[in-house]
């Protein structure tokens, strides 16, 4: 006998890129910096000890609001936190979609999405990108069912992005909120975190992992009108970031000389891996994000994944019905990159 609801004794969980408990790797898989943190962060840290953890954290984290406020040029009430991204896509799930109800998503993208909407008891409607990576007309079809739409922007695990102007068209005729899910933005040439301000339905979801170097931190905000945010707010748990985070994420922010000097860095090492990936005949995307998406039909893509891990560097290997396998490899450093394509050149 089961006691949990049959959603949860359907589901497949999602499972997470592989993250190795002892020993050194080369990690190319998780799209994590490379690249250590702000000082700042750690400063912060240590003022938010002296200072004590007897007393429960600030329950929306109005540093950081006011601090991201000043950043996207909105007010404090257009800003909400989370412990990572994923806990307010976790949370637009519970807000904005009932059992049986549709959420729609492209594919290939994000699976974490899908899981969400079956724990929900929903349905999670996958259109397909074309073949460039654009949107179909389909993607903006309206359904009597539609409650929520899903659009990482740049996606995983091509790196490829939908223009901004796209994304208000789309938003424009869905009768629904869509949720722009920009993880990777800080590596892309735009973004929408502006465009909340002029359409009410769209919600842009930030996550300090990436960019900020703060995958181990957990922390997220969302940019969405203040008729949403303070909907949302009544969904989220009540303490939801701790003090120590909400510290550390303000500090990392604060930091933009930082941000700026460690995204040249990868977007520098990012140019060079995908030439260089292409001259070992990979079809390799052109990406927006801190990773790369490798195809190549001729070539036997798990014997690398393998051989590479065999040489304790991680990168992920994916495999989509209907779309076909890849490899994603993470931005490192240029030492990294240059040993992981030094072992792939022996491997083909």
């Amino acid at each position: 006998m089961s006691y949990f609801r049959p959603a949860i004794d359907e589901l497949t969980g999602y499972v997470p890129g592989e993250q190795p408990a002892a020993g050194k790797f080369i990690k190319l898989n998780t799209n994590e910096n490379p690249y250590p943190c702000s000082s700042a962060v750690a400063r912060a840290i240590e003022g938010a000890l002296r200072g004590g953890l007897a007393r429960y954290p600030d329950a929306t984290a109005t540093a950081f609001r006011h601090r991201a406020a000043e950043l996207h040029g909105v007010e404090p009430e257009w800003i909400m936190c989370g412990n990572g991204s994923d806990e307010l896509l976790t949370i637009l799930v519970r807000a904005f979609v009932g059992e049986g109800q549709l959420i729609r998503l492209p594919h290939p993208s994000y699976v974490l999405y899908k899981t969400l909407a079956r724990i929900q008891g929903a349905r999670g409607e996958e259109v397909a990108f074309n073949s460039d990576w654009s949107l179909p007309a389909a993607f903006a079809k309206g359904d009597k069912n539609l409650r929520l739409v899903f659009l990482p922007n740049p996606n995983s695990p091509s790196g490829t992005m939908v223009t901004p102007e796209a994304v208000r068209e789309l938003a424009e005729q869905l009768p629904c909120p869509l949720v722009v899910d920009e993880a990777y933005a800080d590596f892309a040439e735009s973004h929408c975190a502006g465009l909340p301000r002029d359409c009410d339905n769209v919600l842009v979801t930030r996550t300090l992992s990436k960019s900020y170097g703060l995958a181990g931190l957990r922390f997220g905000y969302l940019i969405a009108h203040p008729r949403l945010i303070a909907g949302l707010m009544k969904v989220k748990d009540s303490y939801n970031c701790d003090t120590l985070s909400i510290a550390a994420a303000t500090a990392a922010i604060d930091d933009q000389q930082w941000l700026a000097e460690t995204r040249r860095k990868i977007l520098d090492t990012r140019a060079r891996m995908t030439d260089a990936l292409r001259k070992l005949g990979f079809e390799a995307v052109d990406s927006q994000a801190n990773f790369v998406w490798n195809t190549q039909p001729e070539f036997e893509l798990p014997r690398i994944y393998q051989g590479l891990k065999e040489q304790r560097i991680l990168v992920r290997y994916m495999n989509y019905p209907r779309w076909g396998d890849g490899l994603r490899i993470s931005v490192g450093t240029d030492s990294q990159i240059d040993a992981c394509l030094g072992v792939i050149k022996g491997l083909i």
